[in-house]
């Protein structure tokens, strides 16, 4: 490219910027001059290198709680990447059916990743130090991940997060504390010997007690499930549509949670002890999809498959030993 014609560049691109910057009443020669004066821009200062680095700090002196801290913090992250998606999808102008799709393959392409990763807690800590430094940070478990039940209310109807021993008593158009109260984890934080709330379910609610409430309000008429239903249902190639949807649900509420499972019958079966490890929660009947049967979307699958939900993963994946879901 010659001098000249980059100079007609700058010189266009200069105008341009003149008259977006009028547009707002402010004087553009400002602007330029805090360009002028301003570093370059490092990747460390970036994504905040060192303050990432930082926030990794053991309870103990045993080394493999790194990988137990690296690897949560990780799930955080791409969960705040599934909120993020499904914001753009709740808040779209005009929503078509091009960009929901792309928004809902990269939700499962996150939980793809979260699914496939979790070899790094399955197969990377030895049993004995998780054991030890688990001990060190009750009551807090992995239950008490807000951004993951957020990410559930904004799927779907919240009468589908229901228990479902408790769905009997209850009506989809019950008020929102009724149904959060009958929530399905909230039987997953209860004490085995006495059905009380867990310390880990006590410290969860006061901490995010009313934001679940709010989530619940805002996505009652307005969550993935809501606006499949209004505005795709039906329509041309609704099959990919559905095809992306079951896919999640797969992935959200059969493969991530039993991956989950995989890890605590690794680190904690066989010895009731080290329940308290979890937080107090009852695991063994929260974490098998065959015991909570939640599912997003759920008249987007037959009756046989509802019943048998989970059972797809256990012929996958458990060829080798007892079935994890029983």
């Amino acid at each position: 490219m010659s001098e000249k014609k980059m100079d007609d560049k700058v010189i266009e691109q200069i105008k341009k910027l003149e008259e977006k910057y009028e547009v707002m009443g402010q004087d553009l020669s400002s602007y330029l001059d805090g360009l002028l004066y301003a570093d370059y821009l490092t990747y460390w200062d970036y994504i905040h290198l060192d303050t990432l680095m930082s926030l990794q700090t053991p309870k103990t002196g045993l080394k493999d709680e790194m990988v137990f801290i690296v690897y949560h913090q990780h799930t955080e992250l791409f969960f705040k990447l599934i909120l993020w998606e499904i914001d753009q999808i709740t808040n779209a102008e005009k929503l078509t059916e091009q960009f929901f799709l792309e928004r809902l393959t990269r939700i499962n392409r996150y939980f793809e990743l979260l699914e496939h990763s979790f070899s790094v807690m399955v197969e990377g800590m030895e049993r004995e130090q998780f054991l030890k430094f688990r001990m060190s940070l009750l009551p807090s478990s992995g239950f008490q991940s807000a951004q993951y039940r957020w990410i559930e209310l904004c799927s779907t109807d919240l009468f589908n997060l229901t228990a479902i021993n408790l769905r009997a008593n209850l009506n989809p158009e019950d008020s929102v504390e009724k149904l959060l109260d009958a929530i399905y984890w909230k039987q997953g934080a209860t004490e085995l010997a006495s059905g009380k709330k867990t310390l880990t379910l006590k410290q969860f609610e006061e901490k995010y007690g009313q934001s679940f409430i709010h989530r619940a309000l805002a996505f009652k008429g307005n969550n993935l499930w809501q606006i499949y239903k209004s505005l795709f249902d039906g329509v041309k190639k609704d099959e990919t549509i559905i095809d992306a949807l079951k896919r999640y649900d797969l992935l959200a509420n059969v493969y991530w949670p039993l991956a989950h499972y995989k890890s605590a019958v690794k680190y904690l079966q066989r010895d009731p002890v080290d329940i308290a490890a979890t937080g107090g929660t009852n695991w063994q009947k929260y974490l098998p999809p065959r015991f909570q049967k939640v599912i997003f979307f759920p008249e987007l699958w037959s009756e046989a498959e509802r019943q048998e939900w989970g059972k797809g993963w256990v012929m996958k994946e458990v060829v080798r030993g007892k079935d994890p879901d029983k």
